[in-house]
C-alpha cells in the first residue's frame, strides 16, 4: 500500500530574510551615496584652492620681480625663456590686458601662466605651444585671469579669476564658502559661458555648467 505523498514545501524568502536584504541594499546604498558626497566636497576645496592660489602667484612673482606677470616689460630678462607680451595692450600697466581665456600666444592674459611657472611659483608647460599649456581647474575646465571686469556687476577687485565647466551645483558650494552665497553679487559671480551675463542663486541649475568668476 503506498504512503500517502507530503505536500512540497515552496521555496522562496522568509520575511527575515528579504529584511536583512533590504537592510543591505540601504547600506551599501548610503555608502555610494556618502562616497559621492564626500568626491563632490572635495572637487569644491579643490576648485575654491584654485582660486585662492592665483592671488599667490600674483603677489610671489610682485614680490620677486616688482611686476605683473603677463605684464612684465621684462619677463625675458627676469626669466630664462620667458616672452614678453606683445598684445593687446601696454607693458608695464599694471594691467593683465586678454581675455582670461585667451589661446594667443603674446597675450598677456595667455602669457601669465608661463611667467609664473619659469618663476617656480606654479605648475605646469613652459613652452606656450604645448598641448597642455592652458591651465584647467579641478573638474577639467580652463581657468585664467584678466583686469577687465567679466560680469558688468562686478564692481570689486582689480584683477579678475574666470573658471569655466563648474556645475551649478558647485557654483553655490564655492559662493558660500569664498564669498556671500549670491552668485549675482559681491566678489565672486557665476554666468553662462556663452554670454557673460551673471545668474542670480536660486536660478542656477546645479547640473548646468557655467563661468565662476572672482574678483581680487
Amino acid at each position: 500500500m503506498p504512503y500517502p505523498q507530503l505536500p512540497r514545501r515552496q521555496a522562496g524568502f522568509t520575511l527575515i530574510e528579504i529584511a536583512i536584504v533590504l537592510v543591505i541594499i540601504g547600506l551599501l546604498l548610503g555608502g555610494i551615496l556618502k562616497g559621492q558626497e564626500l568626491i563632490n566636497s572635495a572637487r569644491v576645496k579643490n576648485l575654491a584652492a584654485d582660486f585662492r592660489n592665483v592671488p599667490v602667484f600674483i603677489y610671489g612673482y610682485q614680490d620677486k620681480f616688482k611686476a605683473l606677470p603677463g605684464d612684465d616689460s621684462a619677463a625675458s630678462t627676469h626669466l630664462t625663456g620667458a616672452t614678453n607680451a606683445s598684445t593687446p595692450g601696454t607693458l608695464g600697466n599694471g594691467i593683465i590686458e586678454g581675455n582670461w581665456d585667451s589661446t594667443t600666444a603674446t597675450d598677456e592674459s595667455f602669457l601669465f601662466w608661463q611667467h609664473v611657472r619659469l618663476a617656480g611659483l606654479a605648475p605646469g608647460p613652459t613652452t606656450t605651444g604645448a598641448a597642455d599649456y592652458a591651465p584647467l581647474n579641478a573638474v577639467g575646465g580652463r581657468i585664467g585671469i584678466q583686469s577687465a571686469r567679466p560680469f558688468t556687476t562686478m564692481n570689486s577687485g582689480t584683477y579678475f579669476i574666470c573658471s569655466t565647466g563648474i556645475s551649478g551645483k558647485f557654483a553655490k558650494q564655492l559662493d558660500a564658502q569664498l564669498d556671500d552665497g549670491d552668485t549675482d553679487a559681491g566678489s565672486l559671480q557665476a554666468g553662462t559661458p556663452a554670454s557673460p551675463a551673471d545668474v542670480a542663486t536660486a536660478a542656477l541649475v546645479d547640473t548646468t555648467n557655467y563661468t565662476v568668476c572672482m574678483g581680487i
